[in-house]
């Protein structure tokens, strides 16, 4: 069987060619919404791992700093401090500050 499109209507192909162009339309902002989506679900993942690096890095700078401040006051310094007067610039002796 033949079907002969010379027999449809003007406005029939106007309707079908609106739908099909409707059709295209909808797919095209489908498929961006997903690479969207996509683009901003990686830009977070980002964020985070980089978020995270640097916190766990300013964390072990601090740790680092933590321990390092905690073994020079461990650190006994040599007799030159003991049995002297400490000299004075007035009216407050001057002090030998050990953690600073």
């Amino acid at each position: 069987m033949q079907f002969d499109l010379s027999a449809v209507e003007t406005g029939t192909f106007v309707f079908i060619g609106t739908l099909v162009f409707g059709l295209l339309i909808v797919g095209f902002m489908m498929s961006a919404a997903f690479v969207a989506m996509v683009m901003v679900g990686v830009g977070r993942f980002a964020w985070f791992v980089i978020a995270g690096a640097l916190l766990g890095l300013v964390h072990g700078i601090n740790h680092l700093w933590d321990r390092l401040v905690h073994h020079a006051s461990t650190v006994e310094l040599p007799g030159d401090f003991q049995g002297q007067p400490a000299p004075s610039t007035g009216t407050y002796p001057r002090v030998a500050l050990r953690d600073s």
